[in-house]
């Protein structure tokens, strides 16, 4: 079975950065998708980020773009990284990391989720 852990998350005053982790292990997802989504206090999760697992490929959030980016470590250890810049106060929300086979950004299509970590960006 997959496991995905999330790391990184914390407070952090708006305009300041936090890098996310997502250490994945358990399987091979050399076919997949990994994602970034993100739930606010009351609100759905939406998609934040996605790359593929070789690493070629990568897609941003309309509301992150510029601020966020993705990347994949492929170098012994399988770790998805979301660097945050310019964090505002609506980015405060529990962060998951996903894996997916299909491409589509539905989290209802997502097979496997981490735990979460919470970021809370202060104003």
């Amino acid at each position: 079975q997959g496991q995905l852990v999330e790391s990184g998350g914390g407070f952090v005053q708006a305009g300041g950065s936090l890098r996310l982790s997502c250490a994945a292990s358990g399987r091979t997802f050399s076919n997949y998708y990994m994602r970034w989504f993100r739930q606010a206090p009351g609100k759905e999760r939406d998609f934040v980020a996605a790359v593929s697992w070789s690493g070629s490929f990568t897609n941003l959030a309309n509301s992150v773009k510029g601020r966020f980016t993705i990347s994949k470590y492929n170098a012994n250890k399988n770790i998805i990284y979301l660097q945050m810049n310019s964090l505002k106060p609506e980015d405060t929300a529990v962060y998951y990391c996903t894996a997916s086979a299909a491409t589509s950004t539905d989290a209802r299509r997502m097979d496997y989720w981490g735990k979460g970590t919470l970021v809370t960006v202060s104003s």
